[in-house]
């Protein structure tokens, strides 16, 4: 578990943020953990979070757990960050659960950042169906689903910016910002096969950045997989630091 410090403090509110930044179809508060379900749409919204320092979990409360994510035809899933007991990780690996994935929690200063003044880049306060489409278009699995996305997207209440990148009229390369209180997510980064390595990625997050620092934020955050060498890369090289590591496990 943490002590508080500086980074502790923006680690607790990076998490409580990210509940409102990429909302959940169904959401219930249990102590200190949040219950997210959206029909199995994303890991961080179909997953058991805590919320405040030294979270817990006992017998009662996974047993509740597993129930209502079963009966949601999900598998139970439960997101280990710092704020967690070493108890409460022990419980959790001795009922069985194994590592879904493990992620970064990285965060950068907006202090120097400008905005972007292209006119490839187009944002939009509201994601347009063609949007949602063509960042849909380029994930995988569950998460091609846009029905799915369009129900999450739908449900963000906070000032958002949905960020395009255009190349001959095209939109090539897509990503999305909410913030909240001081604090902006980044996430969705996502571009097109054919036009990945020519600077598209970075555009999008630099336009989203500025956007954010332009509302007011103080600083950028974002969550990426430990074993994403390219976006670790990319995001190392605009200012973000490594915060905090997490990760996802499920029970089969």
């Amino acid at each position: 578990m943490l002590t508080r410090t500086e980074d502790s403090e923006l680690v607790l509110g990076c998490e409580r943020r990210i509940v409102n930044a990429w909302p959940a179809l169904a959401t219930l508060v249990v102590g200190d953990w949040v219950l997210r379900f959206a029909n199995g749409y994303s890991g961080r919204a179909n997953a058991a979070t805590p919320l405040s320092y030294g979270a817990e979990l006992d017998a009662e409360m996974l047993d509740l757990i597993e129930e209502l994510y079963r009966a949601d035809g999900l598998v139970p899933s439960i997101r280990l960050t710092p704020l967690v007991t070493e108890a409460t990780r022990a419980a959790v690996l001795e009922r069985g659960y194994r590592i879904k994935d493990k992620s970064f929690g990285m965060i950068a200063p907006l202090a120097d950042a400008s905005v972007v003044e292209e006119a490839e880049l187009e944002i939009e306060t509201r994601p347009s169906p063609e949007w949602i489409a063509g960042c849909a278009a380029l994930q995988t699995g569950v998460k091609t689903h846009v029905g799915n996305l369009t129900a999450i997207l739908e449900r963000i209440r906070l000032p958002a910016a949905f960020a395009t990148w255009i190349v001959e009229g095209d939109p090539v390369a897509f990503g999305m910002s909410v913030a909240e209180r001081g604090m902006a997510e980044i996430g969705l980064i996502c571009v097109s096969p054919d036009h990945r390595g020519q600077g598209y990625g970075r555009s999008i997050v630099r336009g989203l950045m500025g956007w954010a620092g332009a509302k007011g934020c103080r600083d950028a955050y974002l969550q990426v997989e430990q074993g994403n060498a390219v976006a670790l890369n990319l995001y190392g090289s605009l200012g973000f630091r490594q915060l905090y590591a997490y990760e996802t496990r499920i029970l089969d």
